[in-house]
Order: C-alpha cells, then structure tokens, then sequence
C-alpha cells in the first residue's frame, strides 16, 4: 500500500466513476483500476461495489476513505511546512474560485501575481461556493475567492474587494436609454438567474425578492455569458457584476443604480486557520488587493 493507491480511492469515491477518477489522477483507468484491486487485495476487504450503473462505496470502503483523507491530508500539510520552511512565498499553490468570477479577475491579477510571486505555481480550481468550500475544509484546497461572508467556522476571510452590480437589459428593452435606474426599478420586471447552486443567483434572488421582481422561472442560465445571451435576446433582464460587464458594448445595455442602495457583492479569499502557508497567503490576497 501507498499514497499513490489511496489518492486513487479517494478520487473514485468523489467521482464514482473510474474514467473520471483516472483523468482526474492523470492515469490510465485500467492502472487506477488495477491499483486499487491491490488495495483491496492488500486490506483484505471489498472497498468498492462495482456496477454497469457506476461505483459505490462499501461500509468498510467509506471508512477507509474517511481516513484515506485524513492521512493524505496530514502528507500535504508536511509538504507544505517543508515548502514554507524552503521558500515560503514560493512551491505549489491550490487555489478554488467561483465560476461568476473566474474569467472575469484571473486576468487582470494572474500577471500582478507572476510578477510579485514568480515562484509561486497556482493549481486553479473552478467551481460553485459549496463545492469549493467543501474542497478547502477537507484539505484540497489551500484558499478560495468566493463571495462574502463564509459561514464556515475556522476560516479567515480577507476582503478582496467590492463589486457593483449594474441592471443588465436589451436595447430594445423599454429601460434601455436610461442613465441609471433605481432598486424600485425592479419592480415587475422579468428577471434571468443562474441556476442553483450559484451564489450569485442568491444574491440576485434576495435583491429580487425585497424589491417585488419577477424571476423567469422557464429559465436558468448555467453561466453569466448564457444570462447575457438571452438578455441580448430580450428574454428577460437581469443584475450583471460589473466586472463581468467588460466595454459594455453589444447588444445588451449595462445601466448603473443609483440613490444609497447600490445593490452589489464582496469577493474574499478564504483559507483554512490552520493553513501551514499563512504568510503566502496574507501575501497573495495583498497582491490581488493591489
């Protein structure tokens, strides 16, 4: 038995697929297959009920997992006190940030980053706010950038910065010559949001709801360019960040709100208390803060 074999269990019990657990590994499914048979074999016990339908754990296999994690997750907190007592601003960085700010901020901080941690290699992650979360409580993530607050204990947060949110609509929409619109604006109006799990459409769903909008339940964007597309079609309107927005041009109109309540968001980055690279990180929110 050995670290490779159980990194291999463990990505098939969080894919329950072997395909995708090989790809994820960077192996050959018939090797990760293989491996985890001599796991088994080794272990004396049948960690995996295997069907035409898919994969699943077995009583015994999920307690092996459990603790699987448990010591992989000790190995990379060793490597990482090694590599901070070797360079700590430099090594392996695992960084998970939400879909409604991915292509949007990498951009415009991967350069700053590369200039000011040009030892620094970033493992990048996309995924939703519960997803990656999840990631980074169980140790295969070191930080996150997500939206404020985080509700998990034992987690520091750092705010990145603030981000409006401007009334995304149509040019042919009958708003659409406006300068700015108000909060009261919402009112009635057909809104796009993202399907669940997004926590932007939580935020857009709450400012919908305080100020009697109408969400367009036929439906749900799986990514802020599908919402824009179909608001270019006049489908409906909806809230856009305004760093998604870009030159605001095409044919979608981008207005901004005014008056005190400017309906918007903050970004953070998140890690763990117990994070063996605390100084990296402190560093690398610093840098995207500019």
């Amino acid at each position: 038995m050995n670290l490779r074999d159980l990194r291999y269990l463990v990505a098939v019990a969080h894919h329950r697929h072997f395909g995708k657990a090989a790809e994820a590994c960077f192996v050959s499914q018939p090797t990760l297959s293989t491996q985890i048979k001599k796991l088994e074999e080794f272990l004396d016990v049948t960690l995996l009920e295997r069907s035409p339908k898919g994969v699943m754990l077995t009583p015994v296999g999920a307690a092996v997992v459990a603790q699987a994690e448990r010591v992989l997750h000790a190995v990379d907190d060793l490597i990482a006190v090694a590599e901070q007592h070797r360079d700590p601003l430099g090594g392996d960085l695992k960084l998970g940030i939400i879909p409604t700010v991915a292509p949007y901020l990498l951009p415009k901080i991967l350069p700053a980053i590369r200039k000011a941690l040009p030892k620094l290699n970033i493992k990048l992650t996309e995924g939703q706010t519960a997803v990656i979360t999840r990631m980074l409580l169980d140790g295969n993530l070191d930080a996150v950038i997500l939206a404020l607050p985080v509700e998990e204990p034992h987690i520091t947060a750092v705010h990145l910065y603030d981000e409006s949110f401007l009334f995304a609509a149509s040019k042919q929409h009958p708003k659409a010559e406006r300068k700015t619109v108000s909060v009261a604006d919402l009112e009635e109006e057909q809104v796009l949001l993202l399907e669940d799990g997004h926590c932007l459409r939580d935020q857009a769903l709450e400012i919908c709801k305080s100020h009697k909008a109408v969400e367009n339940t036929n439906f749900r964007a799986t990514s802020i360019e599908t919402l824009r597309q179909m608001v270019a079609a006049n489908v409906g309107v909806t809230l856009m960040p305004e760093l998604a927005v870009g030159a605001r041009s095409g044919p979608v109109r981008y207005i901004p709100f005014r008056g005190a309540e400017v309906p918007h968001r903050a970004i953070g980055i998140a890690w763990r208390d117990s994070a063996a690279r605390g100084e990296l990180l402190a560093r690398f929110a610093e840098v995207i803060r500019g």
